[in-house]
């Protein structure tokens, strides 16, 4: 079952890649007293959510700090290495917080997940986007397959 609005984020452990290594976060501390946007994509590095994604909520991070929100969140079934270096190339450092669900578990309790696999990526995170309060879902947006819209930065903005 995918979670739904007036739901609390299920706790789980993320990954979050540091000057020091990987480093654990938890959903509690994360959303706990805060508004947050947790973006969801299906691969650090793919077409879409390099050029267009993760770019949107880079450009429009004070936009979102403007409207009360605390923290950008983008999470992908990927390693922390993997979104640590995605990071960096896409200069979200100080913008958006890149989170690592290297295993899947948090997506899979979200009732997130994406088959992948005729695509030799495994099981992935549907394209999505979630307006969180003190870790509640307020507004949840998931795209249709292959599509990129309810997701987007400016979408997600006219819905705060």
């Amino acid at each position: 079952m995918t979670i739904k609005v007036g739901e609390k984020i299920p706790s789980a452990t993320l990954t979050q890649m540091t000057d020091k290594g990987p480093a654990p976060v938890t959903t509690d501390e994360l959303f706990a007293g805060k508004k947050v946007v947790l973006f969801a994509v299906p691969g650090a590095f793919t077409p879409t959510c390099s050029a267009r994604h993760l770019p949107g909520y880079v450009e429009h991070a004070a936009d979102f700090a403007r409207k009360g929100v605390d923290n950008l969140v983008c999470l992908s079934v990927n390693d922390a290495f993997v979104m640590g270096a995605w990071g960096k190339s896409q200069n979200a450092e100080g913008k958006v917080q890149l989170l690592a669900d290297g295993n899947g578990d948090f997506t899979k309790k979200l009732g997130l997940e994406l088959d992948a696999t005729k695509y030799g990526m495994g099981v992935r995170s549907q394209r999505y986007a979630a307006i969180v309060e003190n870790g509640v879902v307020k507004a949840l947006e998931v795209e249709e397959g292959g599509a990129f819209k309810v997701s987007a930065a400016e979408y997600i903005l006219g819905k705060l």
